[in-house]
């Protein structure tokens, strides 16, 4: 299923108009992508690890969250009507599916990628996409084959007013309310944090960071728990705002997001922020501009053309200081 793009009303009278409501749609897509690009990316710079399971734990995040709200309304008696309970059923949601996602990621590290630390690069990266084929058929076990509908919780109402130019919906404002301190709150940890200093020695030189005493093996699994957070974070974002979830999602925007990631530079935080904009701007766009089937082939056009000039990303370096 490809990610759909909330298009549809933008209206065309207005050519700056036009492209300015394309580029906000596109941002706000953007910064979803950026979320869950940041879990490849953090993941990348500790073990230089491409984890293709990484999309799938944010399918499975998407599907316990449908769940638990079902399970809420079902068994506490949650009413999803009032403003007051969906504020805080969200919150609730923000809290729950990020745990479960972060225990899934360490417990896939602890079980199929330790014992493969030592193994050539090639036996990680093979299992990593068997991990995400077992995640796949997990996700249609538990949800079936057809799209599944999520509750249209928070309202499609413009917050700039009916007669304004530009529609920003509640939805829009959502997604920037909660993506961009998210992304904030993760730089400054990764910077100033005794963990996230740990985890950029770790990166640096696994070898020399433990022989200052870093605990390697504690690092990289705050690290995987930590991604695994935020496609916890971001599945459950993904469901109120697109609201269908699929069991083939994981796959479709896992790639958006490690393409994204590997165009800002993979194991690049602010990188993977950037490269997560860039394409969902480029599939707005493209989708209002060049047509919704050309979006696909005129996003790995703008990655090829971009690594051909800059092949360590837009904002990726030579160097091993990734994180």
């Amino acid at each position: 299923m490809t990610p759909p793009l909330l298009v549809a009303a933008v209206d065309t009278s207005s050519g700056w108009q036009t492209f300015l409501q394309y580029a906000l749609i596109g941002l706000t897509n953007g910064a979803l992508f950026a979320l869950v690009a940041l879990g490849y990316t953090m993941v990348y710079g500790i073990i230089e690890l491409i984890n293709f399971a990484h999309g799938d734990v944010f399918m499975l995040g998407s599907f316990l969250a449908l769940a638990l709200i079902g399970a809420m309304a079902k068994y506490l008696g949650w009413n999803w009507g009032e403003p007051a309970m969906i504020g805080l059923g969200i919150g609730l949601l923000l809290v729950v599916v990020p745990l479960f996602c972060a225990a899934l990621n360490v417990t896939i590290d602890r079980v199929v990628y330790k014992p493969l630390r030592r193994a050539p690069k090639l036996a990680p990266l093979v299992s990593a996409i068997g991990v995400s084929f077992v995640l796949m058929n997990v996700g249609l076990l538990w949800g079936g084959a057809a799209d599944r509908h999520f509750p249209d919780l928070v309202s499609r109402q413009s917050v700039l007013g009916e007669t304004a130019a530009l529609s920003f919906t509640v939805k829009d404002l959502m997604v920037v309310a909660i993506t961009v301190p998210i992304m904030i709150a993760l730089t400054l940890f990764v910077k100033t944090t005794r963990l996230g200093k740990a985890m950029r020695a770790t990166a640096q030189d696994p070898l020399a960071a433990q022989l200052m005493g870093i605990n390697v093996d504690r690092v990289i699994g705050a690290t995987f728990a930590l991604g695994g957070a935020l496609a916890g974070a971001a599945a459950v974002i993904y469901g109120l705002y697109i609201n269908t979830v699929s069991y083939q999602m994981g796959f479709q925007n896992g790639l958006y997001a490690f393409t994204a990631a590997v165009l800002g530079g993979i194991g690049n935080i602010p990188g993977a922020v950037l490269g997560g904009l860039v394409i969902g701007l480029a599939r707005s766009l493209g989708s209002g501009y060049v047509g919704e089937r050309w979006t696909s082939a005129l996003v790995f056009v703008i990655l090829i053309a971009i690594l051909v000039f800059r092949p360590a990303g837009l904002l990726g370096s030579r160097t091993r200081d990734k994180v």
